[in-house]
């Protein structure tokens, strides 16, 4: 089932053979633009003092480069600053116990000053600012019609669905077995999920509110609540991506094996 881009009365939809999934327009490229140049120049201060601290405490560059699959299933090379020791690669999830972390890396990643220098991935084109955030190419299943229609549009630093796993890290400390087994059962069909809820809705405005309780919530974190593992079980079982959830209401079948730890 491939996903295709069709119009109909004005409105953009992303397709499948079932399923039309309207996707809103969000901010305009051009305003996208005026604004990731204002919050690099903005932000500088913050990055080169960010830098100096990780420069001082352990080696290594102080950029991360990384790549992640963008608009099209094209890669496209991410850029953040380091917060983990370098030579340690696997795996790709990361839980808030990681021993990869360093301690300055830790205090970045609380205060999310570790993505400012996306905001470069912005101005280039490769990012907007709000959409689903983008993923490793080893996590993107490109035959997957979730997948095929979230990566209809560009990926973002924040989205509704980003907001609520803002501590994704946290939940990632919580389970115990496999995390990374999770992570590719669970919990990315659940922002799948959530990505494709928010494209239906998507205009300018929201984009705009959703970048405002972005920031808010790097500084009131209690007003953006992290869903429940229990509601990370619970699979769709309607709409555009029925079926996605390894094909049950529930997954793994037996539920206790990633129940959190006592």
């Amino acid at each position: 089932m491939r996903g295709e881009i069709v119009s109909f009365n004005h409105t953009t939809f992303l397709s499948t053979d079932s399923t039309l999934v309207p996707v809103g327009t969000g901010i305009p490229r051009a305003v996208e633009v005026v604004l990731s140049l204002a919050g690099l120049i903005v932000s500088a201060p913050f990055i080169a003092l960010s830098a100096a601290a990780i420069a001082a405490t352990s080696p290594g560059s102080v950029i991360f480069r990384q790549d992640r699959v963008g608009r099209g299933g094209r890669t496209f090379v991410l850029y953040k600053l380091r917060t983990m020791r370098p030579g340690l690669s696997e795996p790709q999830v990361t839980a808030g116990d990681d021993v990869r972390v360093t301690w300055i890396g830790r205090l970045l990643r609380g205060a999310k000053l570790d993505e400012l220098p996306e905001l470069w991935n912005v101005l280039k084109g490769d990012m907007s600012l709000v959409g689903p955030r983008p993923e490793v190419p080893r996590y993107v299943d490109l035959e997957n019609p979730m997948w095929q229609l979230v990566l209809r549009v560009r990926p973002g630093l924040t989205d509704p669905m980003t907001l609520r796993l803002r501590n994704e890290e946290t939940l990632l400390a919580e389970v115990k077995g496999e995390r990374e087994h999770f992570y590719m059962g669970l919990l990315q069909p659940f922002k799948l999920k959530g990505y494709l809820e928010y494209l239906r809705a998507r205009s300018w405005w929201s984009d705009v509110k959703v970048l405002w309780q972005s920031g808010v919530a790097v500084i009131l974190p209690g007003t953006a609540p992290p869903p429940s593992l229990k509601e990370i079980f619970t699979c769709p079982t309607s709409g555009p991506i029925e079926g996605n959830c390894r094909g049950g209401t529930l997954w793994p079948p037996s539920g206790d094996h990633y129940m959190p730890r006592e």
